[in-house]
């Protein structure tokens, strides 16, 4: 079981909704398994293969999954650590690195849970650490910008416009390639997680680095 300083979103790294079934858990592990296998040549990639594995085998045990579930659950109560990066503090720094942070946030959130994918305010300021009172001019400014917008439920969606934002500015921004590359791995620490390719790299040479979009 993950610890408290490194802990790892098994649903995440299966891109699947916490209340996913079995049968989805398995189909899901199966799809993923052969594209990221040590033995694949083109897209293998073996500590990605190892946390998938060991997602699969926690997951799709019912008493591990409910011990994990709890320790999810506890986990989940205080803000991503992400967040706690200086390039979140007050300034105009920290506001178009917020806007990022909900782009983001959405972006995983769209990804893994077609039947919810959006997040409330109340869940941005949970994750982020920040008062909706911060968050209110960012979320008026993508608005604005057709970057997101509110669902049936209030909850807050990325847009396609939202998504192309994002993935066209990943090069550049190392605040969006740390998270997207958190929820893409299942863990939303900053240490440790990998720089972006650098600005003037060719296209080819990003295709065969580390890889954002499924």
């Amino acid at each position: 079981m993950p610890t408290e300083t490194d802990f790892t979103d098994y649903y995440e790294v299966l891109q699947i909704s916490p209340r996913a079934e079995l049968e989805t858990i398995k189909r899901v592990f199966k799809l993923l398994a052969v594209r990221v296998h040590p033995d694949n040549p083109v897209t293998g990639d073996a500590e990605q293969f190892r946390k998938l594995k060991e997602a699969y085998e926690t997951l799709s045990d019912p008493a591990r999954r409910e011990v994990y579930d709890l320790a999810l659950e506890e986990q989940s109560h205080g803000p991503l650590p992400v967040f706690e990066m200086s390039e979140f503090s007050a300034g105009v720094d920290g506001e178009v690195n917020r806007r990022v942070g909900i782009l983001c946030l959405l972006y995983n959130s769209r990804r893994a849970n077609e039947d919810k994918p959006g997040l409330s305010i109340m869940e941005l300021e949970k994750l982020m650490g920040f008062p909706r009172e911060h968050l209110a001019f960012a979320v008026w400014y993508l608005k604005n910008r057709q970057y997101v917008t509110s669902g049936e439920s209030s909850d807050i969606i990325i847009t396609s416009e939202g998504i192309d934002y994002l993935e066209s500015n990943l090069p550049t921004s190392h605040v969006a390639y740390k998270l997207l590359k958190g929820g893409e791995k299942g863990t939303s620490h900053a240490n440790g997680a990998d720089e972006p390719p650098a600005a003037g790299s060719s296209r080819e040479e990003r295709r065969r680095g580390p890889r954002v979009v499924q």
